[in-house]
């Protein structure tokens, strides 16, 4: 592993963000269905809790999957998708991540309906990639 790969692995630890996602791995998952993946990330599959309600999100360097963990490996799109947002938490010092995102997520939602196409950290880390579509603002529909 690179040193900026475990810089964000250093400072997501220091930062307590990914302490929470190994948390919220252990009350919202089933099961230990967890997985090493690339750039020092933990993949914890069976996710059920009902927020966020997406099939994959990341908080430090865990991220967390309604399905399988081993699943996530197969989609190496979405994998560099949820590992920008690892690098997010590490560059927003965690805990600000935990309130900007659904901020902006909200501006995003309010200005076209969705909470990715507007929101700045979903475009940092590709929109595509994390299987979202740019939808155009409500305004400049026809």
């Amino acid at each position: 592993m690179n040193r900026a790969l475990r810089a964000r692995r250093v400072v997501n630890l220091v930062n307590l963000s990914t302490p929470l996602g190994l948390l919220l791995g252990a009350v919202g998952t089933r099961g230990r269905d967890t997985v090493r993946a690339p750039g020092g990330l933990l993949v914890r599959g069976g996710y059920r809790l009902p927020l966020p309600d997406a099939p994959a999100f990341t908080v430090g360097n865990v991220i967390l999957v309604r399905g399988a963990a081993g699943d996530l490996l197969a989609r190496p799109a979405l994998l560099r998708h949820e590992g920008r947002h690892a690098t997010q938490y590490a560059f927003c010092l965690g805990p600000v991540m935990l309130v900007a995102y659904p901020v902006c997520a909200g501006v995003s939602l309010l200005l076209c309906g969705d909470h990715a196409s507007y929101n700045p950290f979903e475009r940092l880390a590709g929109l595509e990639e994390g299987g979202y579509r740019r939808r155009p603002p409500w305004f400049a529909r026809r």
